[in-house]
């Protein structure tokens, strides 16, 4: 699914403040459903015992450290194994920030080099989102 136009116009033209290069993290979003909370949380436990530095950490986007030490940055971190794909963060849901077990995530990546654009005086990366959830939950 691609994110809807409205909400690509807000990000980019209507949030005061936002005079620097961004991440939309979400450009293109797909859904994994799990059936139960025990595969859940073996999906879960995987992604961060594959990737420990993109959990809970704080990623550094381009406009915080500037363009090329992002690219950089990007151009070091662990790729899913033959492929192109690099996850840069997994959290929770902003859904479930009041849930004692979190029932819905989400996986933010690159396919590949981040994709660059330019509109008007803004600029962005298109990055995407695997929402992996409990089917029940979503």
């Amino acid at each position: 699914v691609l994110k809807p136009l409205q909400s690509l116009f807000n990000k980019m033209f209507i949030r005061r403040g936002q005079t620097s290069v961004s991440v939309i993290g979400d450009m293109t979003r797909a859904t994994l459903l799990v059936k139960n909370e025990e595969d859940l949380n073996r999906v879960v436990s995987r992604i961060k015992e594959v990737f420990p530095n993109i959990h809970g950490s704080s990623f550094k986007g381009p406009g915080k450290i500037g363009v090329n030490n992002f690219l950089h940055q990007v151009s070091e971190m662990m790729k899913i194994p033959d492929t192109k794909i690099i996850p840069y963060r997994f959290k929770h849901n902003s859904s479930q920030n009041d849930a004692d077990s979190p029932l819905l995530y989400n996986l933010n990546f690159f396919d590949g080099i981040p994709e660059y654009h330019r509109v008007g005086t803004t600029e962005m990366f298109v990055a995407f989102e695997l929402q992996i959830g409990l089917e029940a939950e979503v």
